[in-house]
């Protein structure tokens, strides 16, 4: 009677989830400060002041109907043209409204833009380690989604085994850098190999293999690593963006995709955009969101405070003996974990109430990502727990 593969998705949460409930459960019964909950990549930091300032300044001076009503489908042309602009400011590059589209947050970027590319048999292809819900949106396309083992030494991309893959089927690559979960940002020498291997095998197979960037995470970025601007590389480029982490504002769900001008036939796909949009009841991202977006566009939370963080943890960590590629920026950590099965080195570490969650969900198995987006005296404390965690294997 209902589509066997929705019912099993409804039926059972990510293994994220599955743990942050438990971390829920498990804080009724020892209290919430004997938890340490590493788990979600929920943003800890409190939005810029700037953000309840505009909302406040929207509400108490708009017209309440217009405010709040319908926009364009694809945006209120007004916010598109400002973020349009800041991106152009930060980037050097020469968008306009025209190429932006408003989105109900990265997630739904994605999904445009997969649901905007996909024609049957087409292939998409993602780096481990990867965030889980890109096979999920991928194959709800139909397509099918090929996952490039992990450089574990360093997190950059396995080209040998990435060029195995590629094929004439390819449609689009994703790309996620600064990366949930390892956190690492993919080098200016990364990028420039990946742009390069593209622009040959799109020429072979005589039509483009498409770069869908997923950058969530881009404004939190440390030690002043930059990190590239992928349509300066490659003309055939969508950028999916999120306002969720940079201004931590995860559950306001407003995003955007970017079509460049340069990008092949860029009318047809712009108009695959807004007509996936539409297929997929996306159309008209929230209204005061858009104008919240447009107006605190280019700040940021106080990132610092991430950096603070994961200095903290990396530190400590390996000191005690764990074997981790050092983030260069999002919030997480993605150490090896003490014995070849994650899940049961994550079961482990349950036991001292210690959330983390096992790397075979990211296509990266034997290791476990450690979300530092939590409060610093939490990380503190949780020290012990991995001191104990760890004298369990030596």
């Amino acid at each position: 009677m209902f589509a066997e593969k929705m019912v099993e998705l409804g039926s059972r949460r990510s293994t994220i989830r599955e743990i942050f409930e438990f971390g829920n459960k498990r804080a009724t019964e020892v209290g919430r400060d004997n938890i340490f909950d590493f788990s979600l990549g929920n943003p800890n930091v409190p939005a810029p002041q700037t953000v309840s300032d505009e909302i406040v300044r929207l509400v108490t001076t708009e017209d309440a109907a217009a405010l709040h009503g319908y926009t364009s489908a694809q945006g209120d042309a007004v916010v598109r043209s400002q973020i349009a602009e800041s991106i152009n400011r930060t980037h050097g590059t020469h968008f306009t409204g025209d190429n932006l589209y408003m989105t109900v947050g990265a997630a739904a970027s994605l999904c445009v833009c997969f649901k905007a590319l996909a024609e049957e048999g087409d292939e998409f292809i993602a780096f481990a380690p990867y965030f889980p819900e890109y096979k999920v949106f991928v194959e709800g396309t139909g397509a099918k989604l090929q996952v490039v083992p992990a450089d574990i030494d360093s997190f950059q991309i396995n080209f040998d085994a990435f060029e195995t893959l590629l094929n004439p089927k390819t449609k689009a690559v994703i790309v996620n850098s600064p990366n949930n979960p390892s956190g690492v940002v993919y080098s200016e020498e990364t990028i420039l190999k990946l742009t390069a291997l593209l622009k040959e095998r799109s020429e072979e197979y005589g039509h483009p293999i498409y770069l869908i960037s997923d950058e969530p995470y881009r404004e939190i970025a440390f030690d002043g690593v930059k990190v590239p601007y992928l349509t300066e590389y490659y003309d055939n480029t969508f950028v999916c963006y999120s306002y969720s982490k940079s201004l931590s504002m995860p559950g306001e769900r407003i995003g955007y995709v970017v079509v460049p001008g340069e990008m092949e036939d860029f009318k047809a796909a712009y108009a695959a955009v807004c007509g996936a949009g539409r297929v997929l009841g996306y159309v008209c991202a929230p209204a005061l969101f858009q104008r919240v977006a447009a107006s605190c566009a280019g700040q940021t939370s106080d990132i610092s405070v991430y950096r603070k963080n994961r200095d903290i943890l990396y530190n400590e960590l390996t000191r005690m003996g764990y074997t981790c590629v050092k983030p260069e920026g999002a919030f997480y950590l993605f150490p090896r974990s003490l014995e070849p099965d994650a899940n049961a080195f994550c079961e482990k570490a349950k036991s001292l109430d210690l959330l983390l969650v096992p790397g075979d969900d990211f296509a990266c198995p034997g290791h476990v990502r450690i979300a530092y987006c939590v409060k610093t005296e939490m990380i503190e404390r949780s020290l012990a727990a991995f001191e104990k965690l760890a004298q369990m294997y030596r």
